[in-house]
């Protein structure tokens, strides 16, 4: 399997377009609802208590989705945000979703790529990147960004996938197939990004449980899709129900034996 760090670059644009259509796609929204990560809104609030966002905080969301959490913590903290996406349907939707709740004051999302952030150097206060570290295929560039927007001594925090070195082989390419994360690193992985940009890596966090209840959520959702798909009420036709399911069989059974996880990682630049 090739992995993210050995594409070329013309393969990594690919590989980022091919996860932002992925994220966009219905399939996607049935399967995982309005947030795309694990813990949802919960453990983006936690993220934010990590960070110390307050009412004066200025925080860039990177790779920020349909607008969930960078909403979600303008409304809790007060803080302006803004959100950067790869893909553009993405944006649409999450300016839409901001301008709904209220929020358009204070949340913007724009295109943007987390390798080539569009922003000058000291921009913000705080950086949060929820599930999406992962898939970035050259994550190096990606930290040392982090590093260029943030203000002296402002914040990054991940919450990703963590794994083990080794993992099973038809688990590493079933995690590939269906979104983008065969790339995703042990803690002490990311804390080396991190590191490597110039940050001190202060808090690692284990929020393995959040990673078995979507898991769960989505094996039960995968059931009633199929049943849908069955009855004809929807239409799925590029679905291969038997292999999510046995992916999603899998990813249990790796976190169950501490092959998988997700976990907080934060650090400051100085």
């Amino acid at each position: 399997m090739i992995t993210h760090s050995e594409l070329k670059p013309t393969e990594s644009e690919g590989v980022k377009s091919c996860c932002a259509r992925l994220y966009e796609s219905d399939y996607v929204k049935l399967l995982l609802g309005d947030s795309f990560h694990p813990g949802g809104v919960k453990l983006t609030e936690r993220l934010g208590q990590v960070l110390g966002l307050t009412n004066q905080s200025r925080v860039l969301d990177v790779a920020a989705g349909q607008g969930t959490s960078a909403i979600h913590l303008a409304q809790r903290f007060g803080c302006a945000v803004i959100g950067v996406d790869y893909g553009s349907d993405m944006v649409r939707r999450a300016n839409e979703n901001a301008a709904a709740q209220g929020v358009s004051d204070r949340v913007r999302f724009e295109q943007g790529d987390a390798e080539r952030l569009p922003f000058a150097d000291a921009s913000f206060d705080a950086i949060i990147c929820e599930c999406a570290f992962c898939t970035f295929p050259d994550k190096p560039a990606a930290a040392r960004e982090f590093a260029r927007v943030l203000k002296p001594g402002g914040c990054v925090g991940l919450s990703d996938l963590t794994r083990a070195e080794v993992l099973p082989k038809e688990l590493d390419s079933l995690l590939a197939w269906v979104a983008c994360i065969a790339d995703a690193q042990p803690v002490e992985g990311y804390a080396s990004f991190l590191s490597g940009a110039g940050f001190t890596v202060n808090c690692t966090e284990p929020h393995d449980e959040a990673l078995t209840e979507m898991v769960n959520q989505i094996r039960t959702k995968l059931l009633g899709a199929e049943l849908l798909v069955g009855l004809k009420k929807i239409e799925l036709p590029s679905v291969d129900f038997a292999a999510a399911k046995n992916m999603a069989r899998s990813a249990l059974e790796a976190i169950q034996q501490g092959k998988l996880g997700y976990a907080i990682v934060t650090g400051e630049i100085a």
